[in-house]
């Protein structure tokens, strides 16, 4: 999964919308290139092109493109940067990056680089960083590519699936479900399950182990209803920090229309540390209509949870 690539030049502009120049190290800290225009406490701390993107540019515009001309602090070799995804990382031996954007809005006549090169090749192919481990860098140095791998905790509570009476099968769908769509959007996912009785102590239980080993996302089934066992929401919401309140609206809603027994479920969403937590009822055809309204909801919800701002 990871993929080694070689830092080519470091480059320096004092002045935004300006070439960089290539120096013999960079120094990265909290925030950003020290002694750099872009450098602040913001998302787009440092910015990346692979060199692939420039040849590919000097051929269009037949001519030789010097490292630093599209305003990158790093240049790479060996991966096309813009198929990475935010909240991927580079790491160095003694520095980290953290991808926080891909391209950006083209100035045109108003950028200097666009007036002296005639055109960009950042605003589709550069990348933008954050730094997560601060040290120095510079040319001949290697980063090792480590694409985010969302990692997915499922929990099916069920007296009865518990004690072997009957399969679960709302907690492979959910897994099923997401599996396709983190792949449909090129994301690397991980999976855990856990099948369980209604008891909320075990439901506690699990929700902790999962937050406190990182999950990026607890999906439970089962137990939203209004039966005497069913005891998922009254669990969950003690432990969130904050609720997502819309997402469930929605769906009881749009699905209660069709069919009223819908609005009986109790489904809850929200956040817990920095997972996000949907309780979702215990059928296949209900965590298949939630997951349809869920899911692609999640990869924005990663990003706000982590202080990415992708509008």
């Amino acid at each position: 999964m990871n993929t080694s690539i070689a830092v080519r030049s470091v480059n320096i502009s004092e002045k935004k919308g300006t070439i960089k120049k290539p120096v013999d190290t960079i120094k990265l800290t909290d925030i950003g290139v020290v002694g750099d225009a872009h450098s602040g406490k913001w998302h787009r701390q440092v910015s990346l092109l692979a060199c692939e993107s420039i040849e590919k540019f000097a051929k269009e515009a037949g001519r030789n493109i010097a490292f630093g001309e599209f305003a990158e602090n790093i240049t790479t070799e060996g991966l096309l940067l813009h198929t990475a995804k935010p909240l991927d990382r580079f790491v160095g031996e003694n520095v980290e990056l953290e991808v926080t954007q891909i391209g950006k809005k083209c100035h045109g006549d108003n950028c200097s680089i666009f007036r002296e090169v005639g055109n960009c090749v950042m605003p589709k192919e550069g990348i933008f960083a954050r730094v997560m481990q601060e040290g120095e860098l510079q040319a001949g140095a290697k980063l090792q590519y480590k694409p985010k791998v969302v990692r997915i905790k499922i929990i099916t509570l069920s007296d009865r699936a518990s004690k072997g009476e009957y399969a679960d099968k709302s907690g492979p769908q959910i897994k099923n479900l997401s599996q396709k769509h983190f792949e449909s959007i090129n994301r690397h996912v991980a999976f855990e399950q856990a099948l369980i009785p209604d008891q909320a102590d075990l439901l506690k239980g699990e929700i902790e182990a999962a937050v406190n080993t990182e999950f990026d996302i607890i999906f439970t089934t089962g137990g939203t209803g209004i039966g005497p066992r069913d005891i998922t929401p009254e669990t969950i919401r003690p432990m969130l920090d904050k609720e997502i309140p819309g997402i469930m609206e929605l769906i009881r809603v749009k699905y209660g229309m069709q069919k009223p027994a819908a609005l009986l479920s109790r489904g809850i969403a929200g956040l817990i540390g920095q997972s996000l937590i949907y309780a979702m009822p215990g059928s296949v055809k209900a965590v298949t209509e939630y997951c349809q309204e869920i899911l692609p909801t999640i990869e924005h919800s990663l990003y706000m949870i982590h202080g990415i701002d992708s509008h």
